[in-house]
């Protein structure tokens, strides 16, 4: 059976869970948190450069622009991997029209790089095409002819992180906030990420949270605190070294 997750719009067309009673993204909108607090968290475009394949792990699809904004950041790197693979973690999708809608709301801040949000925008059709009635299950979409490929793994984080084959060059974490959202962010669940990836592996997230540090540099990642976006104050960026434990 599919499965639509609702979606509260507020007047602002800011996207609201009611479930969680948390927003999707930053007030400085989506795209602008994909590129400052994901994809330079996670050194990215650099670390795909002249790569065959690169593999981003995310917990958390959400409202997909994570993967929007790191499938346009590759399609206008001349110097992009060959194939780029990103697998998410989805509880609770939402309707392909509310990820159309999303895309095409403007970053409130003018940090996106106009560019690029254009890009987004204009490759959201493609994705909301494919996402047409998702059930739990491990779906695996392709774009860009077969070069860039989406695995969306809708179910609950644990199980589908333990079920997941995949290594791990960058992880995404993104649930709701951990007070909110505690499973997404359990000692189990970063444990299960943590077993996707490798030395080297980068990891970024919007969250400072003191058990999220915690548990990280138990699991052998090197965690530091940069500049967040405004409002926020503060992200994390994390690199893992298993060696170092």
């Amino acid at each position: 059976m599919a499965m639509n997750e609702p979606i509260e719009w507020s007047s602002d067309g800011s996207p609201h869970s009611l479930r969680f009673n948390d927003r999707y993204r930053s007030r400085a909108g989506g795209v602008a948190q994909a590129l400052c607090v994901f994809l330079a968290g996670c050194g990215l475009p650099e670390r795909w450069r002249n790569a065959s394949a690169f593999t981003v792990l995310e917990t958390g699809f959400g409202l997909g622009l994570n993967f929007l904004t790191t499938w346009a950041a590759w399609e206008i790197d001349e110097q992009r991997c060959n194939i780029l693979h990103f697998v998410s973690v989805e509880a609770y999708p939402v309707a392909a029209a509310d990820i159309a809608r999303s895309a095409l709301a403007s970053d409130s801040s003018g940090e996106a790089d106009a560019a690029l949000l254009a890009r987004v925008r204009a490759l959201a059709p493609q994705l909301t095409r494919a996402w047409q009635g998702l059930s739990p299950g491990i779906h695996r979409l392709r774009f860009a002819g077969g070069r860039v490929r989406l695995t969306l793994a809708v179910g609950e984080v644990l199980p589908m992180l333990q079920h997941l084959d995949c290594a791990a060059d960058a992880v995404y974490l993104d649930g709701f906030s951990p007070a909110r959202n505690p499973d997404m962010w359990s000692h189990a669940a970063l444990q299960a990420a943590a077993r996707h990836c490798r030395a080297g592996t980068t990891l970024a997230t919007y969250t400072v949270a003191r058990g999220v540090r915690e548990t990280l540099a138990q699991l052998g990642f090197r965690v530091e605190k940069r500049t967040g976006l405004a409002p926020k104050r503060h992200r994390l960026e994390a690199v893992f070294l298993p060696a170092s434990r």
